[in-house]
Order: C-alpha cells, then structure tokens, then sequence
C-alpha cells in the first residue's frame, strides 16, 4: 500500500485516546479497526509497533511510580505467553483467527457489561494466570489489554500507577512479539509508511487521553468502552461473514 488512508489514521487516533481512558489500551479497538483496512498478519506487525511509542508515552505520563510486585507476576508470564501466542500465529489460519477475534470482543464485552460485579481476588496466582492469558491472547489475536485491565483493577492501585503498570507490562509484550511477528513475516515493507505516523498518534492519543481522563467519571466511560468493543466485535463478524 503506497498511499496513506487518513481516515485509518484518525480512527488510531481514537482508538489511542478511548483506550488511555478506558484503560484496556488501544489494541483492543486497534486491532479490528486496522483489520478492516489491511489483512491479519499486517495488523498483527502494525499493532506490536504502534504499542511501542503508545506505551512508552504512557509510561512518561503517567510516571507517579510502578507497582513492581504486579510488574513482575504478571509481566515475566505474559512475555513468555505472547511468544507462545505470536509463533502459534503461524498455525491457524487467517480467517479462523479473525473469527476468533470478533468472538472473543463481543464475549469479553457482553461479560463485563452484564457481570458489573465480577472481580477477581488479588493474589498473586491470579496476577499470574491473568497475565499469561493476557499474553496469549495479545500474541495470537494482536489484543489482550482488557484481560490483563480486569485482573489489574482487583488490586485497586491508584489511576496513573494503574495506567503505568500496565502501559509497562505492555511495553514488555510489544517489544517481544515484535521480533517473532518480524521472523513471522509480519512487519510488511509496504506498511510502513504508517509507522512514522502512527508514533506520532501514539504520543498525542495518550496526552489527549490523560487531559479527558480529568473529566469523565471512569465508571461511565467503561460502558461506552465496553458497548464500542461489542460494536467492533459485531462489524468485524458481519465483515467476515458478508466477505464469504
């Protein structure tokens, strides 16, 4: 692809902004937004690069510290899973993984819209097993911020320590499945045009993201998140189905 599509472009852009606020990270609505524009394995190499400058700013952002017991249970598991994720890529088939993707959106959405009151116990078990599958689903479907964003809130950590937790652990994911999508022949030359932008949106996403974060209640904005992520869970099913 040698011309730019600025209306991909823009919806990054929300995508970025919605996802600080929301606190599920961008991927989660990056990844069915790029997939209507470019095939699966391109939006896998796109996504693992993106995250990379979306991450890095959220960490500058929102620096007020880290809680490094979390860091450590759930990022060392979910660094393993994703490489486990991202070379398991190579088995299953295209289509069948972006069915799995629209399904798993609208069940995670549906999920946490109707169980309000689901929590997970914090310990250190479920920071493990929260983080691997979190891992395993961002390596295999490109996103698994919302997993690791549910397992996070049972430990009530303050909003910006919450966010640059998280923004790390993400940054670990990112920078390991990034060079098993590059040996995957995912990072597609003709793709990458965008990166230069889409470092750029990952900057200004996260600053716009913090500034409105000041103003809607997090309460709130999760059902608009959740109802957006059932939305693109249901577009990218329809596309699929209408496209056969």
């Amino acid at each position: 692809m040698n011309t730019l599509n600025y209306i991909f472009l823009f919806l990054a852009l929300i995508a970025e902004i919605i996802g600080t606020i929301g606190g599920f990270g961008s991927s989660v609505f990056f990844v069915p937004i790029a997939n209507f524009y470019f095939d699966f394995e391109s939006v896998l190499g796109l996504t693992a690069i993106f995250h990379l400058s979306s991450n890095l700013s959220k960490i500058v952002l929102f620096k007020k510290g880290l809680d490094k017991r979390l860091l450590l249970n759930m990022g060392i598991p979910s660094v393993l899973f994703v490489l486990l994720g991202g070379i398991l890529t190579k088995v299953f088939n295209n289509t069948f993984l972006e069915v799995f993707l629209g399904i798993f959106l609208v069940i995670l959405a549906l999920l946490f819209l109707i169980k309000k009151e689901l929590v997970i116990n914090p310990i250190r078990r479920n920071a493990i097993i929260g983080g691997s599958l979190s891992g395993f689903s961002a390596g295999l479907l490109g996103t698994g911020g919302a997993i690791r964003g549910l397992t996070m809130t049972a430990f009530n950590l303050e909003k910006s320590v919450f966010i640059a937790t998280s923004a790390f652990i993400d940054f670990m994911i990112d920078f390991s499945r990034t060079f098993v999508y590059y040996f995957n022949g995912y990072i597609h030359k003709h793709d990458l045009i965008y990166v230069p932008f889409l470092f750029v949106i990952g900057i200004v996403g996260t600053a716009l993201g913090k500034k409105i974060l000041q103003y809607i209640p997090q309460d709130k904005f999760k059902k608009i998140s959740l109802s957006l992520i059932l939305l693109i869970g249901l577009l990218t099913l329809f596309k699929l189905f209408f496209n056969q």
